[in-house]
């Protein structure tokens, strides 16, 4: 019920000129009102507390839903930081990312690395060890990536007095990164195999469709194969009765999606040819939020490495520890 709703507003809202007028410094007003006037960013807040209490299955497909429309403002961000801050901190009315890194300067200083959408938030939910900081980006200064059209910051702050401080969450922020970014990886990988799937189809050469081409046929297997593959193991981290992804979960997604960003988005490219790289073509939205969010929040290497550690840390065969994950 709620994905079909927010899918309905992203529709209408979402359209692929919006983006493109936001990511060249547009105003994100009208878009970030449509959602979070429609109550959409309590999705996770128990009922109790006027919010729609879904579980982390039901959130799934609804996260999914904005990477498939490359939704340039930070709502799957600040849903989630409004469940890991519960009722320990008054949240805000803007729009709160969360810090892919936290680091302390000399003399006080607070930098959040490579943010994403650090350039037009209002609002840095980081983890500082078991705590959270929420940190306000009108007291930060904002340095973009200089990729062209990405909404990425650095942000760094003299101090940390204009922070709020929550005691707990901390150590949560880094899985509920992981497999958020995950369901977007999943989500818009899907809108590109269709896409792909679609113009092979419509494509004329040499007197027949581009997907009749046996090469053609393969390509587009091993990308439905990628595509299906991260879809399952994003949903996977959002599974069990917790109100939080496991990072063991989050690492797998996380790992899982970002490796096959890579593959999805080069064979699609190489699919279209030259068109796939205009400007005006549609795929290049979705294709450069691939390489982004596999970045976002650890690539493939740093989760790989997570998950090895989970498995020396045990006892079980490797087959066995498969099974129970």
């Amino acid at each position: 019920m709620f994905a079909e709703a927010i899918e309905d507003i992203l529709k209408d809202q979402c359209a692929p000129a919006v983006v493109r007028t936001i990511e060249a410094g547009g105003s994100p007003a009208a878009l970030w009102e449509a959602v979070a006037g429609a109550g959409f960013l309590e999705l996770l807040a128990p009922e109790g507390d006027g919010g729609a209490g879904l579980s982390l299955a039901e959130l799934f497909p609804i996260l999914s839903l904005f990477g498939r429309y490359t939704v340039p403002v930070p709502v799957a961000q600040t849903i989630v930081a409004r469940a890991l801050a519960d009722s320990q901190m008054a949240m805000p009315t803007g729009m709160v990312t969360l810090a892919a890194a936290f680091r302390r300067e000399a003399g006080g200083a607070i930098s959040c690395a490579l943010t994403p959408y650090g350039m037009l938030a209002d609002f840095v939910l980081a983890s500082d060890g078991d705590a959270l900081l929420l940190l306000p980006c009108a007291a930060a200064q904002r340095q973009s990536t200089g990729v062209n059209r990405s909404l990425t910051a650095t942000l760094s702050w003299p101090d940390e007095n204009s922070a709020a401080r929550a005691r707990r969450g901390g150590a949560m922020l880094p899985a509920f990164a992981a497999a958020l970014h995950a369901a977007l990886l999943s989500g818009a990988m899907k809108r590109v195999f269709e896409m792909t799937l679609q113009y092979c189809n419509d494509r004329v050469q040499f007197g027949k469709s581009l997907g009749k081409f046996q090469a053609v046929q393969h390509q587009l297997s091993v990308m439905a194969e990628h595509t299906a593959a991260a879809s399952i193991a994003a949903e996977a981290a959002f599974q069990g009765t917790g109100k939080t992804p496991s990072l063991l979960a989050g690492a797998m997604a996380k790992s899982r999606t970002s490796e096959a960003a890579g593959l999805v988005a080069s064979i699609a490219h190489a699919l279209h040819g030259a068109i796939g790289v205009t400007e005006e073509y549609d795929l290049q939205l979705l294709t450069r939020r691939l390489h982004e969010w596999r970045m976002a929040h650890g690539s493939e290497a740093h989760w790989n490495t997570v998950v090895g550690q989970h498995v020396l840390a045990g006892d079980l065969p490797l087959s066995d520890f498969v099974r129970s994950v």
